[in-house]
């Protein structure tokens, strides 16, 4: 047993030792892996919303069914040409540590997130707020010219560049919530240690151990106190989605975010309907580094997309627990048309596209008599990923491609991306921040030095996504959207292969954890059965 190994038993020791040892009603979540921060203006995973979701509460909020609900906010008015919010905050709206929480704080944290110097990788999801974007970037405005205004303690006014279909549900991101100025300014980046931080969700932070488990309590001044069933909440990473499994089958975790696709016979066969499978608005893909040869050739990604088989990955190593993407955007998306944007290639046969790869790569110097293409897949390590990048792998053996791997934990690898790290081709995923497709086509938009791992350019693109931002018909907008979209799938710099499900392992004594297109499942929703 390794020293990790060794230090997250103790950790599960622990913590089941007091759940034991009190009458606590605690709630075991695994999730995929530890956070790089807790601060909600640094966050960009999905594993750090769910914990982000339970410590703090935004304006707005998802309900149990991921359904956009009032948060903080009790209410809220919209102006006739759409583009400003007026937002009611709850006189009961408390911090952890008993200060009022005041619409002051959202215009804070609103213009915190915004400040260059914070750098947030998020930021530009609060762009159509006015005057945002060019804060954000020193284009010439302050914090102070930003639209967003407390008009007193319990009034906060958000004005917007124009209007945005989607802005409540934009609110609901980590993004948006707020974060305790007096804590932030005593204590700098270490407020979201435990201890230091003040949040005012339903949960408070109690320990943080890399690892092994982040530990929350019911925070006793969250406005609804009354209504959250659960006193403990344990966050435990579970990379191994495999361990995970065992985990659940021993009673250890009352849910898990993933399953493992090579054990989901088995699984079913042993836990029938506690093994849920339910849509999921999100797509798994490769991401081409179009800022070097020989990727930077149009060519060579569209041969190598090609020919992997998305039928054979959802279908034999995802066990038909995902969905085969021939597109960029997932079905059942918000404000978009109803014909989905797919590859050209999608009715060939696999030989018809193995043939046209060979004749691709030929013309970019690579096959018989010239070059060998040699590519290196970069992913995070889940057995679910290793196993997709293996089938790939043996799928570019077929036309001459020889692969290695390079693996690393989900926080390394994201850190990786983001910081603009080299690799060739990097497996990643992308959950909808909201119903739009747009949140799935800004992340390729040549400015976002964020998300945009393929260092792709294209000035048609982000012509196109300019224009649609400026279009208040959503007919026509989604139309402009779809040219957009159109550019992604013919270019391949992100390759969708798959459309993602929730799977989840969910304990049958779980009550009011609904898997939803959104992925949102809130701890304040949850009770557990004796």
């Amino acid at each position: 047993m390794g020293i990790r190994t060794a230090l997250r038993a103790c950790g599960f020791a622990l913590i089941f030792a007091a759940s034991a040892a009190s009458a606590q009603v605690t709630f075991n979540r695994g999730y995929d892996a530890d956070p790089e921060t807790l601060d909600p203006h640094k966050t960009s995973t999905v594993a750090e919303a769910h914990l982000i979701r339970d410590l703090f509460e935004n304006l707005v909020i998802h309900d149990a069914r991921g359904r956009v609900a009032p948060g903080v906010a009790e209410s809220w008015t919209v102006s006739p040409d759409g583009k400003s919010y007026t937002f009611a905050l709850r006189a009961n709206a408390r911090w952890s540590n008993g200060d009022p929480v005041v619409a002051g704080d959202f215009e804070y944290s609103l213009k915190r997130i915004m400040t260059p110097a914070t750098g947030a990788k998020y930021a530009n999801i609060l762009y159509p707020i006015l005057n945002a974007e060019a804060f954000n970037k020193g284009q010439g405005k302050t914090a102070d010219d930003m639209g967003v205004k407390a008009v007193d303690t319990r009034t906060l006014r958000i004005d917007l560049e124009r209007p945005t279909p989607y802005f409540l549900e934009l609110l609901t991101h980590q993004t948006g919530a707020p974060v305790h100025r007096p804590t932030v300014e005593r204590f700098g980046a270490d407020f979201v240690k435990p201890g230091n931080l003040v949040s005012n969700g339903a949960f408070r932070l109690v320990e943080n151990v890399p690892n092994s488990h982040i530990r929350l309590a019911k925070n006793p001044t969250f406005h609804d106190a009354g209504a959250v069933k659960v006193d403990i909440v344990n966050f435990i990473p579970h990379p191994d989605l495999a361990a995970g499994a065992r985990r659940f089958l021993a009673g250890e975790l009352h849910v898990t975010t993933d399953i493992p696709a090579d054990q989901i016979k088995f699984l079913r066969q042993r836990l029938g309907d506690q093994v849920k499978i339910t849509p999921y608005l999100g797509t798994w893909y490769f991401a081409f580094n179009t800022a070097k040869a020989p990727f930077d050739d149009v060519r060579v990604r569209r041969a190598l997309s090609m020919v992997i088989d998305r039928e054979f990955l959802a279908e034999q190593v995802w066990q038909e627990t995902m969905v085969p993407a021939f597109g960029w955007i997932p079905p059942g998306i918000g404000n978009y048309v109803p014909t989905p944007v797919e590859v050209d290639y999608k009715a060939m046969s696999p030989i018809d596209r193995e043939d046209e790869a060979k004749k691709l790569l030929a013309a970019a110097g690579f096959g018989p008599g010239a070059k060998k293409l040699s590519v290196q897949i970069r992913y995070n390590t889940t057995d679910n990923n290793r196993a997709s990048a293996v089938a790939i792998a043996d799928m570019w053996k077929q036309i001459g491609v020889e692969t290695t791997f390079v693996n690393t934990d989900t926080r390394t690898h994201f850190a990786h991306l983001r910081d603009g790290g080299d690799f060739d081709v990097a497996r990643a995923g992308w959950i909808g921040d909201y119903s739009d497709p747009q949140n799935f086509l800004f992340l390729l938009q040549s400015d976002n030095k964020g998300f945009n791992y393929a260092r792709w350019s294209n000035p048609e693109f982000d012509g196109l996504m300019k224009q649609a931002s400026e279009e208040i018909d959503l007919g026509k907008r989604a139309q402009i959207l779809a040219r957009a979209e159109a550019i992604v799938v013919r270019e391949n710099p992100y390759v969708g292969l798959l459309f993602y499900s929730n799977r989840n392992l969910l304990s049958n004594k779980v009550e009011g954890y609904i898997p939803n297109l959104r992925g949102a499942n809130a701890s304040r929703y949850v009770s557990i059965k004796n």
